[in-house]
């Protein structure tokens, strides 16, 4: 189907995609080039985080899968291996759409099993990137989730948030709401280039000042830092001071991850792009995918004065090998038959 103005185009999907689960059609618009939306209806949508995550909360929305912000790095890429795409450029390119996430979710919190705690909004994929224009469903979402009055986090790179910063400010008369963004490229060209389908660094600072002004505490996720990239001492200097000036009241900060997906791709552009790095990236991500430790404890020996000299509080990343290998522990723990009793 094509109309001309708004034009809409019905893509032709790939026979394999029809055993998507809820697939109601596939759409390509002039907009956004490159991008095709799969459209899906949820049978649930308020999800379960597996209790051997390191997470600090235990239920998740993401109304999308697949990000056209296209970030190199991304650690969801894998995620889109089970939909039947690979994690390189199907997962920047081919974006599937719950269209009744709003709908799902009021359904999901009345449930009389719904415990009311804290749902969060951007675990997977970004819950505002660019789509979230052309499909609106996070005021329905937050709506929901404020009337049934269960607590909301939001972490996202996109400045599409300010749409609903008012409706934001109003559940959080109602429920609490944490607000965080993703801001962890400084440097402009690098930014371009490395998260070519995100708004401007500046865009964003914009965006965490907006949300100052309304009252929130702010938290900005310097994630990930990357080794040689961003993290000079000028570098991570520059960015806790743009940070401190738009008003964010909290940094959570980490060096780069490199799991299964991400990291093929990532270094893929690696080698194309900065070559000279290509060689210590594979020394330090080779048989992990994490940075070494001695890497991370200096990157935090150096981030914690920072922040205080800027007036921020800060934390390091949760998701650390150690930290995941206790909640395993943990998980397994709770899981284990207890002692059993013999009958003689």
């Amino acid at each position: 189907m094509r109309w001309t103005g708004q034009t809409l185009e019905t893509a032709s999907a790939d026979p394999g995609l029809f055993a998507m689960p809820g697939l109601v059609r596939s759409v390509r618009t002039p907009e956004f080039q490159g991008v095709t939306f799969h459209e899906v209806m949820a049978k649930s949508i308020v999800n379960r985080v597996p209790d051997a995550s390191s997470m600090p909360f235990h239920w998740a929305i993401n109304p999308y899968r697949g990000c056209s912000h296209a970030c190199v790095y991304c650690f969801a890429r894998k995620t889109h291996d089970y939909l039947g795409f690979d994690s390189g450029a199907d997962f920047d390119q081919q974006v599937v759409v719950k269209v009744n996430a709003a709908e799902v979710a009021r359904k999901d919190l009345a449930r009389r099993s719904w415990g009311h705690e804290l749902v969060a909004l951007g675990t997977n994929t970004d819950p505002y990137q660019r789509a979230e224009g052309r499909y609106g469903l996070m005021p329905g979402i937050i709506t929901a989730l404020a009337e049934s009055g269960t607590p909301m986090s939001v972490l996202t790179k996109g400045t599409l948030l300010r749409r609903d910063l008012p409706l934001l400010a109003d559940a959080a008369q109602h429920v609490p709401v944490d607000l965080s963004s993703s801001i962890a490229v400084f440097d402009d060209e690098l930014q371009k280039a490395i998260e070519p389908g995100t708004p401007s660094t500046a865009a964003r600072l914009a965006t965490v000042r907006a949300a100052a002004d309304l009252g929130f505490r702010v938290t900005v996720f310097v994630m990930p830092i990357m080794p040689w990239l961003t993290d000079s001492p000028e570098q991570l200097e520059e960015g806790v001071r743009r940070i401190a000036e738009a008003g964010a009241s909290e940094v959570m900060y980490g060096a780069l991850h490199l799991r299964q997906g991400a990291k093929e791709w990532f270094l893929a552009w690696l080698d194309r792009e900065h070559p000279e790095l290509a060689e210590g990236y594979r020394r330090f991500y080779g048989s992990s995918s994490y940075a070494p430790k001695g890497y991370r404890a200096q990157l935090a020996a150096r981030m914690e004065p920072l922040l205080g000299r800027h007036g921020l509080r800060g934390a390091p990343d949760l998701d650390q090998p150690e930290v995941r290998r206790a909640a395993r522990r943990r998980a397994e723990e709770a899981t284990a038959p207890g002692p059993q009793l013999t009958l003689f």
